[in-house]
């Protein structure tokens, strides 16, 4: 039998310079054509929106931690940035300190007669050793104001070559900052069309009565080790089991994943499907048949990926989230129940973490 125990990966991706992401950054992100196995082996419905919008997920993973990525390193060369301007601040002072020193340095020389002309020294010198020494004090004098301004040249050019790397620095993060906030968005903006457009099927399948039969994803390998899983890999928790609302004639009869339209819904154990429907107020549904007599409900799909009868592996994806039926918004309603029908749910919260699978 095929495996299924894969998941969704996203491919690790760092910044390793500013130059690979300025030169071509599309070019990290693939639109799911030409791609074997991108746009699965459905039966029906539409099996290229359906793996566009799991393609546009992973893409979109994948642009959130460049930008991730690209953002902390942004943040480190702001750092370094700062860093130059407060090297650039001593530099600065260090060079005033020169300018006093020459100032200082040529007043002294001219008030002991550092300038006056060799012939002039040795027609007022009383003898060999005082002119040794005036010649001594003058070479010093004058080493002294060499070395003075080499160092104070040495210094300005430092500077100017300090204040083009900073400018270049600023520019650079500028420049990387605005693309990779343009990328993620663009790809953000393609998920969200393409997600209320596989909504917009899922509508009109559930106002027919039927479904268009399974849309088969390509799913990378999961590498799991656990035989029991959360229905979604991400979300948020909203409405629980028992709660109390408009919505529901009594309680409410399972526990709700907030995730947007097209999430992947896996199976939260090996089994088989033993019901497939469109209609009511569960819109778009599966059930999922267990060992030990518990049946998994899995609500308000946008699309299903297995057909009634089919045997199911732990984590393998059985369909897409939604907001089909009687919801409010994008999410999956996931129930346990000890029959395949309605009015026999338990607590889904305490079963899943019973089996090793914890909530929250």
């Amino acid at each position: 039998m095929r495996s299924y125990r894969r998941r969704l990966q996203v491919v690790p991706a760092l910044l390793c310079a500013i130059v690979s992401l300025v030169a071509r950054p599309a070019e990290a992100f693939g639109d799911g054509k030409g791609i074997p196995g991108r746009n699965g082996t459905g039966t029906g419905g539409d099996s290229g929106l359906s793996a566009q919008v799991v393609q546009l997920y992973e893409d979109a993973a994948l642009a959130t931690e460049r930008y991730e990525a690209g953002r902390k390193k942004a943040e480190a060369q702001r750092v370094k940035a700062l860093r130059i301007e407060a090297l650039l601040e001593r530099e600065r002072r260090e060079i005033d300190v020169l300018h006093e020193d020459l100032g200082r340095i040529a007043r002294a020389q001219y008030r002991s007669s550092g300038g006056v002309p060799l012939t002039v020294q040795i027609i007022l010198a009383s003898s060999p050793d005082q002119l040794m020494r005036g010649q001594h004090v003058f070479s010093q004098t004058n080493l002294a104001v060499t070395n003075a301004i080499e160092k104070s040249r040495r210094a300005e050019a430092r500077l100017a070559r300090d204040e083009a790397r900073a400018a270049a620095a600023w520019q650079s993060l500028e420049k990387r900052n605005t693309e990779l906030a343009e990328l993620k968005k663009g790809i953000e903006d393609k998920l969200e069309g393409a997600r209320w457009q596989l909504q917009g099927q899922a509508d009109a399948s559930v106002a027919a009565g039927s479904c268009p039969g399974a849309v088969r994803l390509d799913q990378k390998e999961t590498g799991l080790t656990r035989a029991w899983v959360t229905p979604v890999e991400s979300y948020e928790l909203s409405a629980a089991f028992g709660s109390g609302g408009l919505r529901w004639a009594n309680r409410h009869t399972g526990q709700d994943f907030a995730v947007p339209i097209g999430t992947p819904v896996r199976a939260v154990g090996d089994g088989r499907v033993v019901k497939v429907t469109c209609g009511g107020a569960f819109g778009m549904e599966i059930v999922v048949g267990h060992a030990g007599g518990y049946y998994t409900q899995y609500a308000h799909l946008a699309s299903v990926a297995v057909d009634q009868g089919e045997r199911v592996e732990t984590g393998q994806w059985i369909g897409q989230s939604g907001t089909t039926g009687n919801s409010t918004g994008p999410h999956l309603h996931f129930e346990v129940r000890i029959t395949p029908e309605m009015g026999t749910a338990v607590d889904p919260v305490p079963w899943l973490t019973e089996r090793g699978a914890t909530v929250g």
